[in-house]
């Protein structure tokens, strides 16, 4: 049984940091699409994107399910949209499309590095809301924490200067993003991660869409030129990325899952050093001490400091 537990612990690391990768790599394409159509415009056309994407995989699952179970079927399965999805989809969806318009406006007054380092302030959040809500945090993923938080200041600030709006806008957005986290983990305990994540980007399209119509003046040839990164930004990071991290919470402590969540920071570095940017010293040193983070919060340490103890009170006892 205790195997089982980490074999999906492992399969769901992987898939996040699947899903950080993918993150990582839509920065540049989600900045490209960005100087030609507006922020509630690429948000509504990427989340109308991961719906097309995800129904056709939600009934299949859900189709699939229901001639497992047969006839005895209950739950959360007697209907595609029970009252309980629609509401972890609402919650999840307005988390997620205002954590993305308050980032994209952040950076419009912040740099990208800093902008970087201040949005993965939810690997911080998480935990602290985890308490709020008498989730127990293991000491090891404070140290875990701290290690990465230092990592992603040397990884993504390479100029230090007063706050100014775009600071307090992207703490607010990893605010955002970390509550979206708790949320997930509350919901998807109980419920399919896919037709979830399905649910969250309707809400997020209905949201963007409105704005799109309020503050916006959409323009077709200006879509069509930025149809690669809407592509991208809609199927990849939202489609994909934020279905993988659905499904990957299912058997991952939120707070484990924000650490790894967090390397979507290392990946961005990373892929810019591949298309030509050269990675500063600092920039390295900030890669590894994320990387470090990340493995010791996969290590059973616990288990191991316990071994240490029960070894030191048999020698005690010779």
């Amino acid at each position: 049984m205790q195997s089982n537990k980490k074999s999906k612990s492992f399969v769901a690391s992987m898939l996040l940091i699947l899903a950080a990768f993918i993150w990582g790599t839509t920065f540049v394409a989600q900045k490209e699409g960005l100087e030609q159509i507006g922020n509630f415009t690429f948000l509504a056309l990427r989340s109308y994107l991961a719906v097309v994407v995800l129904t056709p995989v939600s009934l299949f699952i859900y189709k699939n399910n229901r001639k497992r179970i047969g006839e005895g079927d209950h739950g959360e399965n007697k209907t595609f949209f029970s009252k309980r999805l629609l509401v972890g989809g609402v919650l999840c969806g307005a988390s997620v499309c205002l954590a993305s318009l308050v980032q994209q406006y952040g950076i419009m007054f912040a740099g990208v590095g800093k902008s970087g380092f201040l949005t993965t302030l939810y690997i911080l959040m998480v935990p602290l809301l985890g308490l709020v809500f008498r989730k127990k945090v293991q000491p090891i993923l404070w140290v875990c924490i701290v290690i990465a938080t230092v990592g992603m200041y040397f990884l993504c600030v390479t100029q230090v200067g007063g706050i100014n709006i775009g600071d307090i806008l992207l703490i607010l957005c990893a605010f955002l993003f970390a509550v979206q986290i708790m949320i997930v983990d509350h919901f998807v305990k109980t419920l399919d991660g896919v037709r979830l994540s399905l649910v969250q980007f309707g809400v997020a399209a209905i949201i963007s869409t409105v704005g799109m119509f309020i503050f916006e003046e959409p323009d077709p040839v200006a879509i069509g030129e930025a149809w690669f990164s809407i592509f991208y930004a809609g199927v990849l990071s939202s489609g994909v990325a934020f279905t993988l991290q659905v499904v990957a919470q299912k058997n991952l402590n939120p707070t484990v899952a924000s650490l790894i969540m967090s390397l979507e920071s290392v990946f961005a570095a990373l892929a810019g050093a591949f298309f030509g940017e050269r990675l500063t010293p600092n920039e390295i040193f900030g890669c590894a001490l994320v990387f470090l983070a990340i493995i010791l919060a996969q290590l059973p340490v616990e288990e191991l400091f316990e071994l240490i103890k029960r070894i030191l009170k048999i020698k005690k006892k010779r």
